[in-house]
């Protein structure tokens, strides 16, 4: 029986390994490795990605005496929003030449491993930059720009418009609005200022990631205190350090003037499970002796509660 081709190997190499490179990739980055350890990345599918959302309490709640009438009254407390399904992808490519020069087995299982690590490594860059987008360009990620705006009242997110609902807006502190100099000695009133506002009885704050000027404003401002988190956050990898029960990232992504105060169990990372970083069918040049099989992702970040979720910027 003749030996499988090199392509062939690749893509069935890169099926067995989905699950592994998905892990990868979304374990990559602080705030996707959170929303993993929440059960939060969550499948999808049909035209839209439909995500539920709690915009109003229960008006039947209420004390009552002995024989009091209890109110039964249909509640409308639950809509949804809708997202865009956003696609990613990156490709393995192999040449005939090269099906020749590694034919033997140990050749192609050197040459599939590092292409297939660096195509897990970009793929797990560009959606870490993607999760700050604004959503400027059709192609791009709902990022936290777009998610937790800067003005929150207004534009439209997730197919609702915030000028005309004001429960889907989220929190916002401005130095610049508030005629403030950000600095390592006003950083921490914004932040006591932002995280009581982000604040709902049990539900608050869990996670904080800066860019480098106010992560650097919060560090300095610490500077006689050592605050670190917890033993499995700096077994990751991530640099972070520790307000109240938040633990604080830095992410070279994130515009160096932003700081999120996000609840991550509100934030969802939804997909397709047909588009989980999976290998598409392999591609041969018709004018070339070459074949390249696609890795592909579609999905979008979600979130689920605006009004728990808070930016400082300038």
């Amino acid at each position: 029986m003749a030996n499988p081709s090199l392509s062939e190997i690749v893509t069935t190499t890169l099926r067995d390994r989905s699950k592994v490179l998905s892990d990868n990739v979304t374990n990559n980055n602080a705030l996707l490795a959170r929303i993993n350890s929440k059960g939060n990345r969550k499948p999808a599918s049909g035209r839209d990605i439909i995500q539920e959302l709690e915009y109003a309490e229960n008006g039947t709640v209420s004390m009552y005496s002995n024989y009091d009438v209890i109110d039964t009254t249909p509640q409308d407390v639950l809509t949804s929003a809708v997202f865009d399904w956003k696609q990613l992808a990156g490709t393995v490519t192999i040449s005939g030449l090269e099906e020749v020069q590694n034919s033997g087995s140990e050749r192609v299982i050197d040459l599939l491993e590092s292409r297939i690590n660096v195509l897990e490594k970009s793929m797990a860059n560009t959606l870490a930059a993607q999760l700050y987008s604004a959503g400027a360009a059709s192609t791009d990620l709902d990022g936290l720009q777009k998610a937790v705006a800067d003005d929150p009242t207004t534009g439209t997110y997730g197919g609702i418009n915030r000028a005309n609902f004001s429960f889907w807006r989220n929190q916002s502190y401005d130095f610049s609005a508030l005629g403030i100099t950000a600095s390592s000695t006003t950083i921490q009133t914004a932040m006591n200022t932002l995280y009581l506002n982000c604040v709902r009885n049990a539900d608050a704050t869990d996670m904080i990631v800066a860019g480098n000027t106010y992560y650097t404003y919060y560090w300095e401002s610490l500077q006689n205190i050592q605050r670190i988190t917890s033993d499995g956050q700096g077994a990751a990898g991530f640099t972070s350090l520790k307000y109240l029960n938040s633990d604080v990232f830095f992410d070279a992504n994130c515009a160096a003037t932003r700081m999120y105060f996000l609840n991550t169990d509100y934030m969802k990372l939804r997909y397709h499970p047909d588009r989980d970083f999976v290998p598409l069918e392999t591609r041969n040049g018709f004018n070339q002796d070459a074949s390249v099989i696609p890795v592909a992702w579609a999905g979008n970040l979600v979130s689920s509660n605006a009004s728990l979720q808070g930016v400082i910027c300038a």
